[in-house]
């Protein structure tokens, strides 16, 4: 779950428009990797709002994906073999 600020941070962003429900941003994730959600973060990176997700695929892989909370674009990937 997203802690206390981030919790407070993306409401009021959510709010504002600037970014996605987190409901869009879990099917973002269901559809690149499937599997669990372990942690979710969301941070600002060059003034824009980046939601960094932490899941354990179906396989047992742990995947990172960091992205766009505006756009749902993935912008990066990471899986631990």
């Amino acid at each position: 779950a997203l802690a206390d600020a981030d919790n407070d941070r993306a409401r009021e962003a959510l709010a504002r428009g600037e970014i996605l429900p987190l409901s869009r941003i879990l099917a973002v994730v269901e559809r690149e990797v499937g599997g669990r959600v372990i942690e979710i973060d969301l941070d600002r990176d060059n003034g824009r709002y980046v939601y960094d997700v932490e899941v354990l695929s179906r396989d047992g892989r742990l995947v990172e994906l960091s992205i766009d909370a505006a756009t749902g674009t993935v912008l990066d990937r990471d899986e631990d073999d």
